[in-house]
């Protein structure tokens, strides 16, 4: 026997089922749609990009594009012989032949490699999610174990949830005000870092405060009632399974941040330097010099150079280096979270 239908459930019209499976249809093809267009563009990227990192012979990696500084291509053809030779590799081929001028077509950045990019695009990431992660936890901590709960505090949340939607160039114009002009540290690295670090803070303050909320009570209660204080009792029973919502807090900045053009290009990115960050007179010289990232050489590679075939070669290969830091960086968060995760549970 079958069971007697509820009378208290409407029953779905015809129309009404097929209006539902249209609308799951579609809510499908979007999604395949946009992972159809993802992958596209990855693949255009993996492909063109690999030509250029990798080699046909060993060790089957582009040495110079991943060690050497960006450079200008010479082309020009020698003795019926075909010759793309670096800015450096032309003058020592014509002192050798003691000849003074060669004909020959010059490219900007189409030679040498991106190793000060890949290094200061390490050190922005770096130095600005510390300082962020530093901020917002800090800011986290308060907000939801110290303040009175309130307006005040409302309002404040309500802040840095409309600070989380601010466009970059804006924080990119507020770092050049206050970083490079009020504090004089010019363009120089450390003004990049507290620009990029204001610029994905609101993110790390809502994810911290979210992971904070989720630990229970009951841990906070059974702390203070043996006898530790109020800090004791964050740092030992609250933070420590706090912190995997925290790490994914930082792999959201660190994608968010490695990727800005605008913030960089005013406040540290350098279109070419010639010495590498480390090689400074004193110590302090280190936070108070430009480097070179990136996604600003990408984005000078790809618009402010007339474009051709040497020039594409470096864009895709200057992309795909980048998209592989990113995710090195994302994942040493994820294998670090999902650890602590591991030895973490309540």
């Amino acid at each position: 026997m079958h069971a007697p239908a509820n009378p208290f459930v409407r029953q779905a019209s015809s129309f009404a089922r097929m209006a539902e499976t249209a609308v799951v249809w579609a809510f499908r093809a979007a999604t395949y749609l946009v992972l159809a267009a993802a992958a596209v563009i990855f693949l255009q990227i993996g492909i063109k990009g690999g030509r250029t990192v990798f080699t046909t012979r060993a060790p089957f990696v582009n040495i110079a594009f991943l060690t050497e500084k960006p450079s200008t291509l010479y082309v020009f053809d020698w003795q019926g012989k075909h010759m793309e030779l670096s800015d450096a590799q032309f003058r020592k081929f014509k002192a050798d032949r003691h000849v003074e001028d060669i004909p020959a077509a010059s490219y900007a950045y189409s030679a040498g490699g991106i190793w000060p990019c890949i290094v200061g695009t390490i050190l922005l990431v770096i130095g600005s999610m510390a300082i962020a992660l530093f901020l917002g936890v800090c800011s986290a901590i308060f907000l939801n174990e110290y303040s009175r709960q309130g307006p005040v505090i409302d309002l404040i949340r309500l802040a840095i949830m409309n600070l989380a939607g601010v466009p970059s160039i804006v924080f990119g114009l507020f770092g050049v005000a206050l970083f490079v002009v009020a504090a004089h540290w010019g363009q120089s690295l450390i003004a990049g870092w507290f620009t990029l670090a204001f610029m994905v803070l609101p993110v790390i303050i809502i994810a911290s405060e979210e992971s904070l909320k989720a630990v229970p009570r009951g841990l906070r209660e059974a702390s203070l009632a043996l006898g530790a204080t109020k800090w004791q009792t964050i740092r030992t029973s609250v933070l420590p399974y706090a912190l995997p919502g925290i790490l994914t807090s930082s792999i959201l900045g660190i994608a968010r941040v490695a990727g800005e053009t605008a913030p960089i290009m005013y406040t540290a990115a350098f279109s070419m330097k010639d010495k590498y960050p480390w090689e400074v007179e004193k110590w302090t010289d280190f936070f108070f010099q430009g480097v070179m990232a990136l996604p600003y050489h990408i984005y000078v590679v790809s618009s402010k150079i007339p474009q051709n075939e040497y020039t594409e070669r470096v864009q895709y290969g200057s992309a795909f280096v980048f998209l592989f830091v990113v995710m090195s960086i994302a994942l040493s968060s994820i294998l670090l979270r999902n650890r602590i995760r591991k030895k973490l549970k309540w």
